[in-house]
């Protein structure tokens, strides 16, 4: 990350592999950076899964993903929060429909706790 933030304007990154008549790879500065928080995650001790953005999630997947219950997620699904198809009698979400839901999510609870800081604040609450 240190090299990241020290390198900022390179759009690739030439990594040097130890061993015999290893030549260095010539990678995507976004390959790097995914590879740098993978490896950070990976570090603090979290779990992690790569999932292509056009990956079908069963709902208990997406449910797992959003750490919520499968009856909370099919709720979301039935109010048109997320995206999804059906396949039979089954709910299908894309990686991509779960993820710019939780975005949103995130976004709103991140205003919310803001009003509220800004509402404590103005109260005299610290």
């Amino acid at each position: 990350r240190t090299y990241l933030a020290e390198h900022q304007e390179a759009s690739q990154v030439r990594v040097s592999v130890q061993g015999e008549n290893s030549e260095p790879l010539i990678l995507p500065r976004e390959a790097v950076e995914l590879l740098a928080s993978l490896l950070a995650h990976l570090g603090a001790g979290r779990a992690v899964s790569v999932v292509p953005s056009d990956a079908e999630l069963t709902t208990q997947q997406a449910a797992d993903m959003l750490n919520v219950s499968r009856p909370f997620l099919i709720g979301l699904l039935e109010a048109g929060e997320i995206e999804y198809r059906t396949v039979g009698t089954h709910r299908r979400i894309t990686a991509s429909s779960l993820l710019e839901y939780k975005r949103q999510d995130d976004h709103r609870r991140r205003l919310v706790a803001d009003e509220l800081t800004q509402l404590g604040q103005e109260m005299g609450m610290n």
